[in-house]
């Protein structure tokens, strides 16, 4: 598999996104820790974009494996089940999103007024 230069694109993708995700969450966990202004829309834009990140690489997954990717001996499987689930819980990707926009709009109100 490491020899065809499509599957190290994949891979390399899914890495990069990956690491955008982690990065995105410990930021926002430094926010909350310290307590800043912004901690409420960066904990929501992290929360929204690692669970959308990770749940198109673990769909992506199953292909590099084959077969094996579907079955529950293999983890795979259940990291595409579980990351569907947090796409859901503590307020769905829908709600970040409505976290996020009233935080940009309320800001935009504060310095225009």
């Amino acid at each position: 598999m490491a020899e065809f230069q499509a599957l190290q694109f994949r891979l390399a993708g899914m890495a990069t996104e990956l690491k955008a995700a982690r990065l995105m969450v410990h930021r926002a966990a430094t926010k909350l820790d310290r307590r800043a202004l912004d901690r409420l829309q960066a904990c929501a834009m992290a929360k929204r974009f690692a669970t959308d990140r990770c749940f198109k690489i673990a769909n992506q997954a199953p292909q590099l494996h084959g077969g094996y990717g579907y079955l529950k001996d293999f983890p795979i499987e259940r990291y595409l089940r579980d990351l569907r689930v947090h796409q859901i819980l503590e307020g769905t990707n829908e709600i970040m999103q409505v976290i996020v926009a009233r935080q940009l709009l309320e800001g935009a109100f504060k310095s225009a007024g």
